[in-house]
């Protein structure tokens, strides 16, 4: 294309979104992209401009170091393919996103004035975990068609069924009864017996005599939508339900490629075509999934030997190990036993040599598992206790719980927690038996968009680094590994599994097959 109608197109595609370039930089971005074919050229100006957005920019005028920064890094993105094919996140490698409100947008942390994430948070990291909580579900809600305000020239009939979100301020502003509203809030129990809800304008009290409860289970410190009327300072619920979920498609439509997930890639995995490709050529590929893996019991180690010689030979692409790795977690040869129990493992991996050199085995710690107590994201088993294992099996890593793990184009989060009975522990009013428990465990996480939505008492988290607990956007599984009997349940295109307690379940666990997306159920029992 002549250079002076590619600058006329350059420079109008960047005004469209409020830009101005500087002469210098109009002139470069002229010359690298003087070769591109037209066909490609209006993507490869907006893949470019989005480029350019992602960085700090203190004006709208654009100079010639941002754009030549932008080219480098598109031209980057279209090199990654193999390096990308798997990838293990820890909790502590996650990028920090925040998302601004009068932008309608999520900001990378450097282009905001939060403070790097610190292990000893501050109190306003503690205000800001459930703010974001908050925002997060709130800009989710407000784009679900029940919620989208009508156009004015809507049919009459179609306004009918849209509900308007209120907020707490607007009932305590209010000195008459006021009637049918929804408010999105959180349960707190601020006196005792007591149940108020909270939003980041206010609290009211709640009346709970006649509230129903949609499927879900309903913890304290859980987002929830509740419709009802106020008066006399009190807020008179008829009904709770969650906030609606997402698919991961919707929220990538709205948001771009902005790789919320982590790993190397400079944008979102879904949008690469050579990774999706690999993924549906590498029909073999299989994850397998167990869960307290007691390396200490004779039983286990047994049970683990037969399932080497099954998969020697077709060896799974990866192992994962969750904790506890210990059926005894505690004395003060915790530690030297565990290492023992490590080797034990990596001795019978080495018998078996095709698994040995083509799978990999990922550890992720459990609760009781030697650490720093009981607060999450958890680090990896510390060195010492592994180094034996990681010279013995090389392809081996030990992990955060919960990680993250990024195939192709698939995202998998791991977590093992005991989740199921905590939650239901903690339940302001335990479900009707009409869903099982794991449907509406299910159902609760991927609403709240977080692993674990109950109070800090409960289940405590390093405040600064509770965005590692999102579940948002909806990666496409989710390994809760819990000692509650196993599940496998679909929700909003997103599979969950619970490959249950390896020794209390009759040895059973997982297998994922990425390229058709389906979990098989196995058992060694008897075997």
């Amino acid at each position: 294309m002549e250079p002076e109608r590619l600058r006329r197109r350059l420079g109008s595609a960047f005004r469209l979104r409020g830009l101005l370039l500087r002469a210098d930089a109009l002139k470069y971005l002229t010359e690298a992209l003087q070769s591109i074919n037209e066909a490609e050229l209006d993507d490869v100006i907006e893949n470019v401009i989005d480029a350019v957005e992602k960085q700090p920019l203190s004006s709208n005028m654009i100079e010639q170091s941002t754009v030549e920064a932008a080219v480098q890094e598109c031209s980057q993105a279209s090199d990654e393919t193999i390096e990308n094919v798997f990838n293990i996140i820890g909790a502590f490698d996650i990028p920090r996103y925040i998302y601004n409100s009068e932008r309608k947008k999520f900001l990378p942390l450097s282009m905001t004035n939060f403070p790097v994430p610190n292990l000893f948070g501050t109190a306003r990291d503690k205000a800001e975990l459930f703010r974001e909580r908050y925002s997060i579900l709130q800009q989710r809600t407000h784009r679900h068609e029940l919620f989208t305000p009508s156009a004015v020239v809507a049919h009459p009939d179609d306004g009918r069924s849209k509900f308007q979100l209120r907020t707490i301020e607007t009932l305590l502003g209010s000195t008459s009864k006021v009637g049918e509203v929804v408010v999105l809030g959180m349960i707190t129990q601020l006196k005792e017996g007591k149940f108020f809800l909270e939003d980041p304008t206010g609290v009211v009290q709640l009346d709970l005599s006649k509230a129903q409860f949609h499927s879900g289970l309903y913890t304290e410190s859980c987002f929830v939508l509740a419709e009802g009327w106020y008066e006399d300072e009190v807020f008179h619920v008829n009904a709770f339900g969650f906030p609606p979920t997402e698919p991961s498609a919707t929220t990538r439509a709205f948001y771009g490629n902005v790789n919320f997930f982590g790993g190397p890639s400079s944008a979102s995995v879904k949008a690469s075509a050579k990774l999706k490709q690999l993924e549906d050529e590498n029909e073999d590929a299989m994850f397998v999934f167990l869960s307290d893996v007691w390396l200490d019991q004779a039983e286990v180690l047994e049970k683990l030997h037969t399932m080497f010689s099954g998969y020697s030979s077709a060896p799974p692409t990866c192992f994962f190990f969750c904790g506890n790795f210990s059926s005894a977690p505690y004395g003060k040869n915790q530690i030297q036993s565990l290492k023992g129990s490590l080797k034990a493992l990596a001795d019978i991996i080495c018998e078996y040599p095709s698994i040995h050199k083509s799978s990999r085995f990922v550890f992720v710690p459990g609760p009781e598992d030697p650490g720093p107590g009981s607060v999450l994201p958890r680090p990896p088993l510390a060195e010492n206790i592994t180094q034996e294992f990681r010279q013995l099996v090389p392809f081996s890593v030990f992990t955060t719980n919960p990680c993250r793990i990024q195939y192709c184009t698939q995202e998998i989060i791991i977590f093992r927690e005991d989740l199921v009975n905590k939650m239901c522990r903690n339940c302001v009013r335990f479900p009707s038996s009409n869903m099982d428990i794991p449907n509406h465990f299910v159902k609760t996480i991927l609403s709240q968009g977080h692993l674990t939505p109950l109070p800090l008492y409960v289940s405590p988290v390093y405040w600064a680094y509770d965005y590692s607990l999102r579940v948002y956007p909806l990666p496409d599984m989710l390994v809760i590994a819990d000692k509650y009997d196993p599940f496998t349940i679909a929700n909003t295109d997103c599979l969950c599994i619970n490959p249950g307690s390896f020794p209390r379940s009759g040895f059973s666990f997982k297998v994922f097959y990425p390229s058709n997306k389906t979990v098989e159920d196995s058992k060694l029992q008897g075997l």
